[in-house]
């Protein structure tokens, strides 16, 4: 508004001026307005921690540490505690410094990075004997196989940059892997390769010879030449020193020499190659220091978090190794040793070796004591260096070979000895979770062999630096086996005596179920139960859950369960284990009368829902006939209130009661003339006696239901019963001698009151019970009082 300067009259100038000011007052409170209003709509978009202008460390920090530890309420999801102690700090440490070294400047960080990255990988191949090898850190164990094998093509395929996959498509490379390598590697390996499955063959562990666990060498050869022989280049082979399971090493030395003869690159895996920096290592595992290449994972052996694996390899082209991604030019991946490099430097050697050698020792102990525990079978090397302790329990069926145990048994015997290897089974997993949670300092894991069924494992170079386990752990975990043995035993026992007594008994159906780890499942077939269907079932449902609160109430040491059995959806009854000698058809006949009864007192109150809807609609006719017969008899004139009572004062109405009551047993009406005559109730039907048990035991005082009193107890003898029953005996002549004394009292004094009659337990009597009609009391007669 320039032209207001040329304007010569003063109060233009001025209402030029005052309109300029009110002009930017408007504008710039809408532009407050708009600049508002859009802070509003985009803070209503932003999560509540981000408004504002931020949130301050203490309460950054508290909301971290709510999200670890969870609610106070909630229970926690596992009672293992790993140990993070000093040397744990300066692995976490080290994460923390390597973000704050890549912020100096590229010459800076190229020399200290290099430093870091030889230092480490000079002292781990030191520590584990891998003589003149590099070092490639990863954090996903598995990544440094993948990269070996991309070296290991690059390496026997010399066109691979060039060509690509035509090169493999024209000779298909193959990768050896043991079947007892870890689940899930093959498959991983062709991922990150972007080969097919066939490229993975499986080499078999011996079957007759030697462990179960190893690789089998003569047929590891066959199969190479196999390949050999259909244009297929034999690779990489990957063997195991503690295998993922049972942790047995293979034939390192011999799977060495045939991988030289035929050009194969041999990488060695497993915890056992910890035992390389002990001053005395196995034969079989020492082997291990000649391969191409072999992964550590040294973090779980030293109880370090957050530490990254290391695979030390022997190549000497740096072209290759770079292409393959086992060597970087970045800074960030040579950062990845500086954990590692920091916590090496705070153990030392001596701390090294004492860590893993408190490991073996504690293996060693666990096994020496497990040898002493009958039923206790280990499946584990005879080498005494082995960390790993795998254990389970047994018991050999009477007049059975041992050897079924551990060999798959003919098609003939097939169904016993699997039926006997699934009860096996249960009873080991739920021994290996009673022990969890008795020893969580044991960091014991249970897991399923193909051969041997479930199993325990206990492999303290995994856990012990972790989870701090101490000798007196081991002691308590040895313990703790030895208490549960006698419940194993006893219920192995029990299982076949107690399908027997349910399948010879009518209206119960035993329910296989071997996932279920005590006496075994039960289920009560009904009237109206349909055998052939699956589906749910309404009242066997409420009839099973009345047949478990039932059993649980008579506090016996058994445990009862109710669910759907593993193939259908209806209710079974599950009985857990027994720690002592249970008489089975004591109880299988319990199971069977009980639910007899719930069965029949549920129809019985069907039944009688029926039969009172009945009865009440009768006696509400036969209540109208009778006031319809009261008004004829009595006249219209004593209906009258005023009327009526006159001629009931001058001629009283001698009518006579008659009264109605409802019989619950018989299901009708009766006439309550004879209970208002003789003062007491007419006989009425009496009901059917409730069904009980055929076999009737008489208990010893303090004796628990189920329990056998003669079989397997030292202090109660045969004599000591004997005589017991005879004293119960004499006491009931002695009750019933005393009762035909009173009797016989009774009848030489007639003038002693008699007894009173007993009512019949059916009938309901009038004013309680009973239906009767409301005419008035009439007085009783003089002779009748």
């Amino acid at each position: 508004m320039c032209f207001i300067t040329q304007i010569a009259d003063p109060t233009l100038a001025e209402m030029g001026k005052n309109l300029k000011e009110a002009m930017k007052m408007l504008e710039d409170s809408q532009r407050r307005t708009e600049e508002e209003n859009g802070k509003k709509l985009l803070s209503g978009d932003i999560p509540g921690p981000l408004q504002g202008s931020g949130q301050d460390m203490v309460s950054i920090l508290q909301l971290v540490q709510n999200l670890m530890h969870g609610d106070e309420d909630e229970q926690p999801q596992s009672t293992r505690i790993q140990n993070i102690g000093e040397q744990g700090h300066i692995s976490l440490l080290g994460h923390s410094l390597g973000a704050y070294i890549s912020t100096l400047d590229k010459e800076k960080l190229r020399k200290l990075t290099t430093r870091i990255l030889s230092d480490t990988t000079l002292w781990l191949c030191r520590i584990f004997r891998y003589e003149n090898g590099c070092a490639y850190f990863h954090e996903e164990e598995r990544e440094g196989l993948a990269k070996i094998c991309r070296l290991a093509i690059h390496s026997r395929y010399e066109d691979f940059v060039v060509d690509g996959f035509n090169v493999l498509y024209n000779r298909k490379p193959v990768l050896y892997l043991s079947a007892a390598a870890r689940p899930g590697l093959g498959q991983y390996l062709c991922n990150q390769l972007g080969l097919p499955f066939p490229c993975l063959c499986r080499v078999p562990c011996n079957t007759v010879f030697g462990s179960q666990h190893q690789m089998d060498v003569a047929f590891l050869e066959k199969l190479i030449k196999d390949d050999i022989e259909r244009g297929k280049l034999p690779l990489l082979l990957v063997a195991n020193a503690g295998t993922a399971a049972v942790g047995h090493t293979d034939k390192i030395g011999r799977l060495k020499e045939l991988c030289e003869q035929y050009g194969i690159w041999l990488h060695v895996e497993g915890v056992n190659l910890a035992t390389l920096a002990l001053g005395y290592v196995s034969s079989s595992v020492l082997a291990a220091t000649k391969c191409d290449s072999m992964t550590l994972t040294p973090g779980p052996w030293l109880g370090l978090p957050a530490v990254p694996a290391v695979t030390l390899y022997k190549h000497d082209d740096p072209a290759l190794t770079l292409v393959s991604g086992l060597t970087s030019n970045k800074p960030a991946d040579k950062l990845r040793a500086l954990p590692l490099w920091l916590s090496l430097q705070y153990l030392g050697l001596d701390g090294i070796v004492e860590r893993i050698k408190h490991a073996c020792q504690l293996s060693q102990r666990l096994q020496e004591s497990l040898k002493k525990v009958n039923h206790i079978k280990i499946l584990v090397e005879d080498e005494l260096s082995s960390p790993v302790v795998v254990f389970r329990f047994f018991q050999e069926l009477p007049g059975s070979d041992p050897g079924l145990n551990a060999i798959p048994a003919p098609s003939a015997a097939a169904s016993a000895v699997g039926r006997e290897r699934h009860s096996c089974d249960a009873l080991n997993r739920w021994l290996g979770e009673q022990l969890k949670q008795l020893v969580p300092m044991s960091g014991l894991t249970v897991m399923d062999l193909e051969v041997e069924g479930t199993c325990v494992r206990f492999s303290p170079l995994m856990t012990a630096a972790v989870l701090g386990t101490r000798g007196e752990d081991v002691d308590q975990l040895v313990a703790c086996v030895q208490s549960k043995l006698p419940v194993l035993t006893c219920t192995l026992q029990l299982r076949e005596e107690f399908k027997q007594e349910v399948e010879a008994t009518a209206g119960l159906l035993y329910v296989d179920d071997p996932n279920w780890p005590g006496i075994g499942v039960v289920r009560y077939e009904h009237a109206n139960d349909d055998k052939s269907s699956l589906k749910l079932d309404p009242e066997g449902e409420k009839i099973h859950a009345g047949l478990l609160k039932k059993l649980n109430e008579l506090e016996s040491d058994l445990t009862f369960k109710m669910g759907p059995e593993y193939k259908s959806m209806k209710s079974c009854i599950y009985i857990g284990m027994a720690s002592d000698d249970i008489d089975i058809s004591e109880l299988v006949e319990t199971i069977a009368v009980t639910a007899r009864e719930i069965e029949e007192d549920s129809r019985l109150l069907e039944n009688m829902t029926e039969v009172v809807r009945k009865g009440i609609q009768e006696a509400q006719v036969q209540l109208q006939k009778a006031n319809e017969e009261r008004l004829l008899e009595e006249g219209v004139l004593r209906q009258i209130p005023v009327v009526g009572s006159v001629l009931n004062w001058f001629s009283p109405v001698q009518a006579s009661q008659k009264g109605r009551t409802f019989n619950l047993t018989a299901g009708s009406l009766e006439s309550t003339e004879h209970t208002y005559v003789y003062k007491v109730q007419g006989s009425g039907v009496t009901p059917p006696q409730t069904p009980t048990g055929t076999r009737t035991k008489q208990r010893l005082p303090g004796q628990k239901p189920f329990k056998r009193s003669l079989r397997g107890s030292d202090a109660i003898s045969e004599t000591s019963s004997v005589s017991h029953i005879e004293d119960l005996e004499k006491m009931e002549q002695s009750s019933g001698g005393q009762e035909a004394s009173e009797a016989n009292s009774h009848e030489r004094h007639p003038e002693a009151p008699a007894p009173p009659e007993a009512e019949p337990p059916g009938a309901l009597q009038d004013g309680a019970q009973g239906l009767q009609d409301d005419r008035p009391q009439v007085e009783e007669p003089e002779s009748l009082r």
